[in-house]
């Protein structure tokens, strides 16, 4: 939501001190209220030296086709002006920058000067402008044209009111009253003591008796529908300066004068509102749910069949309108309309909520109903819209029909001091209290001696319970203001088993090995993790927030990789990221739909092995850097010894990179290089490597026992054999650690070779191994009688040879 300083100001007492109103002020005070202010600024850029002025005369340029000699009062004098804009003609007033005045540059903070210049060899006086050229738009076909009353002489930003400060609200879901002008002016009257004087809206009398018929068959969808006709208005009429620059200010462009009611309408009341052209509309209105055979062209030309749980403005025709989301293209309002059926409705917000998101739409209309529009307001509403439309576009009014559904029912709140005095854990006065509360709307409606109950206003569908009255005055008073009081409880130090590794500790370990952890969304985007991982399928989301956020997430990756995207873009050529959180499985084929929520942990790197420097060599990372991490995770358990990789294949990962993690027989991860396909898919330069591993098996952690040193040396031999390529060095491993005995403390490999004095498919691992006895010293023939058995065994498992 965007409103301005001086619109603000319209709706509180002019009596009341303008300083508290200041920018600064504002944006404190409603953040601290709960009303973040994402953003503020200026309305205008900076611009000085521009003033309205006439053009009195326009001849051709003699050496240009496209540019006119303009004669131009500025109020004191006639000055020859060259322009090239297509509207320029005589008696418009426009904009006017003198010599020497200075216009937003195309370079921020640097002016440009007007100065006199020849153009194709006639001499220019100054400049006439366009919106664009003010900074008051993006874009502009032609001069900024003022209204024929504009006087002349007259400072431009004087004139259009430019010193004026926008806000950007970023509201929660729960605040739909502050979507409108009249709410965050009650929110600021509430904060500040001001008392809100909204402007006189009168009731329009009826001056014809015309009436389009209206009916509800979704009568909890739709508890209040207001309708009236509008005759013989001229939609050509322009849009009154005033209107056309609240519009801007808040973010909407000015598009016909009927639009730009509605919209007026909503930005200062919060109510949604459309128009039909009444010539268009068939036997009567029904709002009414969608049947399968429905189908709608809407206004930006999307054809859209809804579905049956969509609420619908319909006539005999079939389907007018979205209800609450947009509306139709062929009942629209048209530069030839003379008639129009305004709408005004209230729409409960969950006959209205994620149905925009569905057909791919977010309209400020939506965006209203789905947080909730008070259902008191449309009558109000509805006699603004229609003083407007005649104050603008002329016409005649006909009585308002009304018909209504299951409207929500008035809720009234308890509230006992005490309690207020427990949870802020400050006292309040009852007249406080009630000061408070009222300027919110909330009214005092009976009061004992210890209970205070209130009546709750349509526009508050957060207030429901005792707590929320609380909160109100907590917000209010001011969070900051509340009293600081330490806790009177005693604190208990929480146990730490050794048998557990914190995941404190966890992360700890991996921001020492260099790498940042990140938080993502648990909801990605249906491509990527598709790409990723497409068993078991994702579970859908049925209300989104985006479409680039439907499914709920099978893998961390995902969101790694996109974290690591978003860096690459940036120009961040080493990343190293981490993520620890939950991860949505369901079973193919499981009727109940079961969702396992597994927590694990997911790893990635890219780029090079050290940060780049002069000592340093550009050496990228590669599929044992990030083992190798892992390892040292899995050390933290006190038996890394348990684990152990695997081949495996993932349709994400390098058919060759590739390795599951495997904790006593079951498989608890996956490590690897990202496929090359996929790889390139993202565009990412260098090889990516990935991991992840279930949280659990890095938890549990052995327990240290003591055991005596041994007083006797280790016994050290090295043994080189020839194997097929393929054998894994976990298979040696396995082998070696059952035919070596128990004395066996040191299992390394220290050399692999491959080359022509092997077989194609052979390698030679070089493996040293150390012994250790508690009671006596091993000799040669204890060592060569286990040497033997460990040769043997290698032979009959692998088909091994001693290598000579």
């Amino acid at each position: 939501m965007i409103f301005t300083q001086q619109w603000i100001r319209e709706w509180l007492d002019a009596s009341a001190d303008q300083a508290i109103l200041t920018p600064e002020r504002l944006v404190t005070q409603l953040t601290m209220a709960g009303l973040e202010v994402d953003a503020h600024g200026p309305v205008a850029a900076t611009f000085s030296g521009v003033i309205v002025a006439q053009v009195v005369d326009v001849q051709p340029h003699p050496d240009a086709d496209k540019l006119r000699v303009c004669t131009v009062d500025d109020g004191t004098q006639r000055l020859q002006v060259v322009c090239g804009a297509p509207n320029v003609c005589a008696g418009l007033k426009v904009p006017y920058a003198t010599i020497g005045a200075e216009l937003p540059g195309a370079d921020e903070g640097k002016p440009f000067r007007i100065k006199k210049a020849k153009l194709r060899g006639v001499e220019s006086f100054g400049m006439l402008c366009s919106a664009a050229e003010l900074g008051l738009s993006e874009a502009a076909d032609g001069l900024f044209e003022l209204p024929a009353e504009a006087p002349v002489g007259t400072d431009i930003r004087s004139y259009l009111d430019l010193n004026d400060t926008f806000f950007e609200l970023d509201l929660t879901p729960n605040r739909g009253d502050c979507l409108g002008i009249n709410g965050i002016a009650r929110e600021i009257g509430a904060l500040n003591g001001i008392p809100v004087a909204a402007p006189e809206m009168p009731i329009v009398p009826a001056t014809i008796e015309d009436t389009f018929p209206v009916s509800i068959s979704a009568t909890d969808a739709c508890p209040r529908y207001l309708g009236r006709v509008v005759r013989n208005i001229d939609v050509a009429a322009p849009t009154p300066l005033w209107m056309q620059e609240k519009l801007r200010r808040c973010g909407l462009r000015s598009i016909d004068p009927v639009v730009d009611i509605t919209n007026y309408v909503l930005l200062e009341l919060g109510q949604p509102m459309h128009a039909f052209d009444l010539a268009r509309l068939q036997q009567e209105i029904c709002v009414r749910l969608a049947t399968p055979d429905d189908e709608l062209v809407l206004l930006d030309g999307k054809t859209v069949q809804p579905d049956t749980d969509t609420l619908l403005i319909a006539d005999a025709s079939g389907p007018l309108a979205l209800a609450g989301i947009m509306g139709g293209e062929h009942s629209g309002v048209t530069e030839n309309t003379r008639d129009v059926f305004l709408e005004c409705a209230f729409f409960a917000p969950l006959a209205v909520a994620g149905r925009a998101r569905r057909y791919g739409l977010h309209t400020d209309a939506s965006h209203r109903y789905e947080r909730g529009v008070d259902f008191g307001l449309q009558a109000m509403a509805m006699e603004r819209a229609t003083s407007l439309l005649l104050q603008i576009c002329g016409g005649e009014a006909g009585p308002v029909t009304e018909q209504l559904g299951d409207l929500p029912a008035t809720r009234e709140v308890s509230l006992k001091p005490t309690h207020v005095a427990r949870l802020l854990g400050m006292t309040m006065s009852d007249e406080n209290i009630i000061s408070i509360l009222s300027g919110l709307g909330v009214e005092l409606i009976a009061q004992s001696d210890d209970t205070m109950r209130f009546s709750v206003p349509s526009f508050r569908f957060d207030i429901s319970i005792e707590v929320d009255l609380i909160e109100e005055l907590a917000r209010v008073h001011g969070y900051d203001k509340l009293p600081v009081t330490r806790p009177a409880v005693r604190m208990q130090l929480p146990e730490q088993p050794e048998s557990v590794v914190s995941i404190t500790r966890l992360r700890e370990r991996l921001v020492t090995l260099g790498y940042q952890q990140v938080i993502t969304y648990s909801f990605v985007e249906p491509g990527l993790m598709a790409a990723v991982q497409a068993s078991p399928p994702p579970v859908p989301l049925q209300n989104p927030i985006s479409a680039d956020m439907s499914v709920m997430r099978t893998s961390l990756w995902p969101g790694l990789i996109s974290t690591l995207k978003h860096n690459v873009n940036r120009q961040q050529s080493r990343v190293r990221l981490f993520e620890t959180g939950q991860v949505f499985l369901r079973r193919e084929g499981d009727h109940e739909q079961t969702i396992r929520q597994p927590e694990m942990l997911g790893g990635l790197v890219y780029g090079t092995r050290e940060p780049m420097e002069w000592s340093q060599g550009r050496q990228f990372v590669d599929f044992f850097d990030i083992k190798g991490d892992l390892e040292t995770l899995m050390g933290l358990t006190g038996h890394a010894d348990t684990f152990s990789f695997a081949n495996a294949e993932h349709q994400a990962l390098h058919a060759g990179q590739c390795a599951r993690i495997v904790l006593n027989g079951r498989h608890v991860g996956l490590i690897g290089a990202l496929a090359p396909r996929l790889q390139r898919e993202l565009d990412f330069s260098q090889r990516v490597f990935v991991f992840e591993i279930e949280l659990d098996a890095l938890l549990a952690a052995k327990v240290p026992e003591f055991s005596p040193l041994s007083r006797f040396p280790e016994v050290s031999r090295d043994l080189a054999i020839v194997i097929e390529h393929q054998v894994s060095a976990q298979a040696l491993r396995e082998v070696l650690r059952a035919e070596a005995g128990e004395y066996l403390v040191g299992l390394r490999i220290f050399d692999v070779f491959q080359g022509d004095a092997l077989g194609k498919n052979e390698k030679s691992v070089a493996l040293g191994l150390t012994w250790q006895h508690p009671s006596r010293t091993l000799g040669d023939d204890d060592i060569n009688v286990i040497i033997e058995r460990c040769v043997k065994g290698l032979e009959d498992k692998f088909n091994a040879k001693l290598r000579k």
